[in-house]
């Protein structure tokens, strides 16, 4: 097992080099960069009015520029040197964990992630909860009573609510109880005069601004989850092992919750790890725009638009690392789940 774990360890090494590398080439070619947008701001400030064009360092804009000032601009960004030199100064800072500085917000890239952390945080705890918290138990009574009309309902409603992209879930959401009826906040995490509330009233007033986003969250990853247990139990329910113990005289809830339980689980448990990460990281940027939430996601779509380098690379870093630590988690879990996994 440790050395299963050392080498999983260490093959993340070149995979996480590998990310970077094709995202620094990728990212030399991307038209507007930070330089080319310094300089159209400043000509636009200047009554030029330009946008920037083209690609690469070479943009038209800095044409007319002083030359000392071009260099001086360059330098400020660190394009003043080849970019292999760039990359691999970079990936010194990020073995030790120094992530650099944004171009434009004037903040270490760490401080902006933990800055933006707690609204990510507060829509993947609830999103995750929820899911599996209903969704599991639904699962089970689902298999239980598979073929019934509880069954068939059940199914009708998890796979409608499947099909409807969260997105459009929350534009509908906004026009109706955030603009018709007036019941939900249309933006923010919490009310603007939250630090002057009773701590009862804050809970209230963040569980009142928190509903919708969550429930646009929550019904993708809820017909999933719900679907994968059923099907689980009821695979594990046919198995040889379930008729014996009847046989033997156990009732039915010590079959179900002794017996099929624990070895139904096995596919859902050991996906937790993964999903309890991926409802932090995945899937939040188009609800973090429409609730007006300034979480990772949004930070992240934002630095993108903006060319701000520091932050996009940090940013993708700090995520293929959780990325490749949660799945080795796991993969972990397979043997805390199942003993007759062997990583040997």
């Amino acid at each position: 097992m440790l050395a299963y774990i050392l080498k999983r360890l260490l093959l993340m090494i070149p995979t996480l080099f590998g990310v970077l590398l094709l995202t620094f080439v990728v990212i030399q070619f991307v038209p507007g960069g930070p330089v080319e947008q310094y300089l159209a701001e400043a000509k636009a400030g200047a009554g030029g009015g330009g946008a920037a064009e083209g690609g690469g360092l070479g943009y038209r804009g800095g044409q007319g520029v002083d030359p000392k000032r071009l260099e001086q601009i360059k330098a400020l960004y660190g394009f003043d040197k080849p970019p292999t030199e760039r990359f691999f100064q970079m990936v010194g800072q990020f073995a030790t964990f120094d992530l650099g500085r944004s171009f434009f917000q004037n903040k270490d890239v760490w401080s902006l992630i933990v800055e933006k952390l707690p609204v990510s945080i507060s829509l993947g705890l609830w999103t995750f909860f929820i899911s599996y918290g209903v969704a599991v138990p639904l699962g089970v009574a689902k298999a239980v009573r598979a073929g019934s009309r509880f069954d068939m309902v059940t199914t009708m409603l998890v796979l409608a609510g499947y099909a409807i992209p969260g997105f459009v879930l929350g534009v509908a959401l906004l026009v109706v109880f955030g603009g018709q009826v007036q019941w939900f906040p249309l933006r923010g995490l919490t009310s603007a005069n939250w630090a002057e509330l009773s701590w009862g009233a804050k809970v209230v007033d963040y569980l009142w601004h928190i509903a919708m986003p969550v429930t646009a969250m929550v019904l993708g990853s809820f017909a999933v989850t719900a679907m994968l247990t059923k099907n689980a139990f009821l695979e594990e329910i046919r198995k040889q092992y379930v008729l014996t113990a009847c046989a033997k005289g156990l009732s039915e809830r010590q079959v179900l919750y002794k017996h099929v339980f624990r070895n139904a689980l096995i596919p859902i448990v050991t996906g937790f790890p993964a999903a309890f990460v991926g409802a932090f990281f995945t899937g939040s940027l188009l609800i973090e725009t429409l609730f007006s939430l300034d979480g990772l996601g949004l930070l992240s779509y934002e630095s993108v638009i903006r060319r701000d380098y520091p932050v996009v690379m940090g940013t993708l870093f700090f995520f293929t690392l959780i990325g490749l630590v949660t799945k080795l988690i796991s993969d972990l879990c397979y043997v805390w789940v199942d003993p007759r996994v062997k990583f040997d």
